[in-house]
């Protein structure tokens, strides 16, 4: 009697077991619009750092992998050695192209130094490294 009902057991056990298995899907690529990302990055450009995070951005997610568009509002580390001096914390805005796998991301960013007296205006352009905070 009890090898039956250990046997009854088993084969409940097993056929309930496999009813609750799902195939794995495939991930399909997704293009979205994002106000917030969740992702910091540092490094350097035109003689300087910066330390940004992603703003409104369009992404497109493919797996683990993660491409992301958009603009990048940032705090900019330089030091002005001219007769007049600017702060050397300047906040800014750039505008990038973001790659994320996983947890880790590497950025490749835009920012517009203006026209001064001295010196024409004219895009640089940087690279840095940085972490994604939030999981999905």
């Amino acid at each position: 009697m009890k090898r039956k009902l250990l046997f009854c057991f088993l084969i409940l056990f097993v056929s309930t077991s496999k009813a609750q298995e799902t195939k794995p899907e495939t991930a399909k690529p997704t293009v979205k619009f994002n106000p917030f990302d969740g992702i910091i990055v540092a490094g350097y450009v035109d003689n300087g750092a910066f330390l940004n995070f992603t703003g409104p951005n369009i992404a497109l997610t493919v797996k683990s992998s993660k491409f992301i568009l958009g603009m990048l509002p940032s705090l900019r580390y330089k030091e002005d050695n001219g007769m007049f001096r600017n702060s050397p914390i300047m906040p800014g805005l750039g505008c990038g192209l973001t790659y994320c796998y996983k947890q880790i991301a590497i950025q490749v960013p835009l920012y517009y130094n203006p026209k001064t007296a001295t010196a024409n205006g004219r895009w640089n352009a940087g690279i840095g490294i940085g972490m994604r905070l939030k999981s999905k």
